[in-house]
């Protein structure tokens, strides 16, 4: 694990090493995700498919989760800045994730170009960085363009499962401030001003390959997602899940990995 330096903030990253003459692999981990995140029942997913795809790969932590560090005074007033922001997220906290951070990181990664492979949140955030810089390609698993009704009621019991059950000791397991990486996503997800969140214009900008991924038992989006991309994105691929949740690398990691491996092997 190493740490890397982005304008005064420390963000826990991670490499995958592999051959460099294939665009790599950048991962973007979900709303309570981390590096630790990626692995599940012993598999790191993220490896597997770097080795079986014959590309080099990162992880990293976004501010507040994992190791990296936490967002100064996270339920507090907002207070704007160059790159980072304190106190509580407003709406747009993933367009500012996707074009304040996203680019520094990579520079400092010494990254160009490479693919984004993101969750949840993170898909969102790949698939609005797409929409602005150039890449070798952009996988959305899980992806939101939109909030759909029934993500609220799923972010809603979680914060029940935070308060008064035991979400917040499991998710200790994978950050160092659990308060930090709930709060930052929970408080915003469920505020009145989010409910006005849709990036389905921003993804018609999108001009790189695109994979969608989508379990059909997903508790946080519905097919709706896929084809919302797939109207703004009309040469987009879409892979479609059965027996499959809100996390496809987690409940069908082969099935999964099939399909990227047929997708990056048609990157240019």
């Amino acid at each position: 694990m190493e740490r890397i330096d982005i304008d005064g903030v420390g963000l826990e990253v991670a490499p995958i090493h592999g051959p460099s003459d294939r665009a790599p692999l950048l991962f973007l981990h979900e709303g309570l995700g981390s590096v630790a995140m990626w692995r599940q029942r012993g598999r790191l997913w993220p490896q597997e498919l770097c080795e079986a795809s014959g590309r080099a790969g990162w992880m990293y932590s976004r501010r507040g989760y994992g190791a990296s560090d936490p967002v100064p005074d996270v339920r507090g007033a907002w207070q704007d800045g160059p790159v980072w922001s304190r106190g509580r997220h407003r709406p747009d906290y993933m367009h500012r994730e996707a074009e304040r951070v996203l680019p520094r990181l990579m520079q400092a990664l010494g990254l160009q170009a490479p693919v984004l492979v993101g969750h949840s949140d993170g898909a969102t955030i790949a698939l609005l960085h797409a929409a602005r810089h150039p890449l070798a390609g952009c996988v959305a698993m899980a992806p939101h363009v939109m909030v759909e009704a029934m993500a609220l009621q799923a972010i809603e019991l979680a914060r029940q499962a935070y308060e008064t059950g035991d979400l917040r000791s499991r998710l200790a397991r994978y950050h160092t401030n659990p308060d930090n990486a709930f709060w930052q996503w929970n408080d915003v997800w469920l505020s009145e001003a989010f409910r006005d969140f849709d990036i389905r214009d921003t993804c018609r900008d999108i001009a790189c390959p695109v994979l969608v991924v989508q379990g059909v038992n997903d508790e946080y989006g519905t097919l709706e997602q896929v084809a919302a991309i797939v109207q703004a994105v009309p040469a987009a691929r879409t892979c479609v899940l059965d027996d499959c949740g809100h996390s496809p690398h987690r409940d069908q990691p082969e099935t999964l990995t099939r399909q990227m491996l047929h997708f990056l092997a048609e990157l240019p």
